[in-house]
């Protein structure tokens, strides 16, 4: 991945021209919901977070979306830009992302329907599948006060220092729901044709350039393709574009899929770029810049899609929350140290959908940059880790950047741990980016290898400290016939060590239980593959048809095995998955014809199968492989004996306690540790 030239990027590099600014480059760092003004100390934190990404030299940021009025919140307590006063305490952002020589805009955002509140609205009282309340129909009035508070709002941003706002016109959002015949049901002059459907966000646009004049910034982001039935076709996304254009927006940034799609959008399941002809679509239509987004994370892709004329800029989030220096490092030749993002969600999504605020993965620093710090350390010690996966590459590399010598000795002929096996599961090969990016950091830092190397007693003599890094093996089910030639662990089948048969029983339907079943029954290019994935979920590639939908996402789809999974809980199965990314999962199995089956007992294995109880009776369940998905057992046997020899050890990721393969937790706990050594 590496560019030992600075103009490899030439494209994504170059300044362009969004009225009446010259933007350094053209990479935006997109929109999140951060809750970060919900912390005690918010306003510092904010300054933290987005200040390091403009250091990271991305030409504009886009902060979290802000209602312009007490309707639009995403909930009671969501963020709000309607009072002067309030506006005015984000100066200290603007001036902290301007000093670095980025600009800001804030996204005004209403959430209709999308409104977890009493009393939200839409153009129609339709309930949004995700969302509880039923939304009070807007009339005439409402929907000329809510474009005065829009205007009103981009001024209270404008007085406040920021250089401009994005408008949210996409994701299913209160301006896409009048936009489409899915939501506007209505026959006054805000529905019915699309000129009348459309009038709602060209009337909102008009009014803010009106009322925050020519050098504000005026982003539209627009909905490219809908995913949902009597979503919008190419013809009126186009004709949208065109009018927003024409109302005084600067820049057209391209939102894809609603909140309530049936089509994932952003997760690993993705492949890489599959929504850059969205974009290409709606640059054909307008003069103004267009920003293609979602799925792009890594500086070659972009500039690939941006020299082939499809999109002026590129839109990034999440990519921003791995890397803020992604930029930074393209210009400067290091492309190979961008901590890539792996689109998995879980501290990202998963976290703002349960209330807390962002996080990532594989940069356990985004959103607590106040709470790490960056200065070598002052009393360099020896320190000897044990075992390459998650926590043990974080903990080493860490450790040596802040100046400790570090040596990491790993039992296997490669780093990666656990993560080696869950990249096997469909488009979670990106984990591979993770340990590309880590393999370079402990050479970067001068970490002493061992790989093929199970560390011994001897060999950590002399070391200050050992960080017992050790990683979890499969749990073994004390069963009748576990012996059974038919059975498998999942690590012997993500691994490739055994290769399943026609029939499969997967016993365990946790994270892991989900990944071997779809392991199993889908095929990589589903989600490697753009024309594959569009096939599979029912997507136009062309995204000309309404709503960009070619058929049914949740069609059956051949599956080269007959995959039963099972659990012992009576609970929904896959209960305890990713919020963002659990409905794909379940989803994707359904397709594929898996059959989940809970609250079983098991009983014992032989050459008929698989004996278990239902409800009290017995039955046999005949398969080719019996795949063990039943938990891990944390691996601990080095730091019995270190101990038994009174020497200190510290436990971190699945050796000190075994949940699932728990990347998120392995990687914080070893750059925690590290900074505390």
């Amino acid at each position: 991945m590496k560019n030992t030239q600075k103009d490899n990027f030439a494209t994504m590099l170059s300044p362009i021209r969004a009225g009446q600014h010259t933007l350094r480059n053209r990479v935006i760092m997109g929109s999140m919901h951060t809750r970060l003004e919900t912390e005690p100390d918010g306003i510092a934190k904010q300054i933290a977070f987005y200040a390091e990404r403009a250091r990271g030299e991305a030409a504009i940021l886009v902060t979290g979306g802000f209602s312009p009025n007490a309707e639009g919140v995403f909930d009671p307590e969501g963020p709000r830009i309607d009072d002067a006063a309030e506006a005015e305490s984000l100066r200290p952002i603007c001036e902290a992302v301007q000093a670095e020589g980025s600009l800001l805009c804030a996204q005004l955002l209403h959430a209709g329907r999308y409104a977890k509140i009493e009393g939200c609205v839409a153009p129609s009282p339709i309930r949004a599948p995700i969302n509880r309340f039923i939304p009070r129909e807007m009339t005439d009035a409402d929907i000329r006060r809510t474009i005065e508070d829009f205007a009103k709002a981009a001024e209270n941003a404008q007085a406040a220092g920021f250089d401009g706002v994005e408008i949210m016109g996409s994701e299913g959002y209160l301006l896409n729901e009048f936009t489409v015949v899915h939501t506007n049901k209505r026959e006054d002059e805000w529905g019915g044709s699309a000129e009348n459907r459309h009038r709602f966000p060209v009337e909102i646009v008009r009014a803010v350039r009106e009322r925050c004049g020519p050098d504000f910034l005026a982003i539209y982001r627009i909905s490219a393709a809908d995913l949902v039935e009597g979503g919008a076709p190419t013809a009126e996304i186009t004709d949208l574009a065109r009018k927003i254009e024409a109302a005084g927006a600067d820049i057209l940034n391209t939102g894809i899929g609603w909140h309530e799609a049936r089509v994932p959008t952003i997760a690993y399941t993705v492949p890489r770029g599959a929504w850059r002809q969205a974009a290409a679509n709606v640059k054909a239509a307008v003069s103004i810049p267009v920003v293609a987004s979602n799925r792009i994370n890594t500086p070659q892709l972009a500039e690939d899609i941006l020299s082939s004329g499809e999109a002026d800029m590129i839109s990034m989030a999440r990519p921003f929350l791995a890397d803020p220096h992604f930029v930074k490092k393209a210009r400067e030749g290091h492309a190979d140290e961008i901590n890539t993002c792996i689109a998995c969600n879980q501290a990202c999504l998963d976290f703002i959908f349960s209330d807390r605020p962002v996080g990532c993965l594989v940069n356990p620093r985004a959103g607590r940059e106040t709470e790490f710090r960056d200065t070598p350390t002052d009393s360099p010690r020896k320190v000897a880790v044990i075992g390459g996966g998650a926590a043990g590459m974080a903990t080493a590399a860490e450790a040596a950047r802040l100046g400790h010598d570090v040596t990491l000795f790993e039992a296997q002929e490669k780093l990666g741990g656990q993560l080696n096996l869950a990249r096997a599961a469909p488009g979670k090969d990106e984990f591979d980016e993770t340990i590309r990016y880590y393999s370079g950091q402990l050479e970067k830092h001068g970490v002493k290898l061992h790989l093929g190397k199970r560390a011994g007693l001897d060999d950590l003599n002399g070391f200050d400290h050992v960080v017992i890094s050790t990683g979890v093996t499969p749990r073994i089910p004390d069963l009748p016939g576990i012996d059974h030639p038919s059975v498998a662990t999942y690590a012997e089948v993500l691994s490739g060590e055994r290769v399943a048969g026609d029939t499969v029983v997967v016993m365990g339907a946790g994270g892991i239980g989900h990944d071997v079943a779809e392991f199993l029954v889908t095929e990589p290019a589903e989600a490697q593959n753009a024309d594959a994935f569009c096939q599979t979920w029912g997507v136009d590639p062309e995204f000309a048809m309404s709503g960009a939908l070619a058929g049914d996402p949740l069609a059956p789809k051949s599956s080269p095995r007959k995959v039963i999974m099972l659990q012992r809980k009576t609970s929904k199965p896959g209960a305890g998955l990713g919020v963002s990314t659990g409905w794909i999962l379940r989803n994707a199995l359904r397709k594929h014809g898996v059959e989940v089956m809970g609250g079983v007992a098991y009983d014992r294995i032989d050459d008929a199968g698989l004996h278990i109880f239902m409800d009290g009776k017995p039955s046999v369940i005949a398969a080719d492989t019996i795949v063990l998905c039943t938990g891990q057992e944390p691996e601990r046997d080095l730091a019995r004996e270190l101990t038994a020899r009174n020497v200190t050890v510290t436990m971190i990721g699945g050796a000190k306690e075994a949940a699932e393969l728990d990347a998120l937790r392995a990687i914080d706990e070893g750059v925690r540790l590290a900074q505390s050594l």
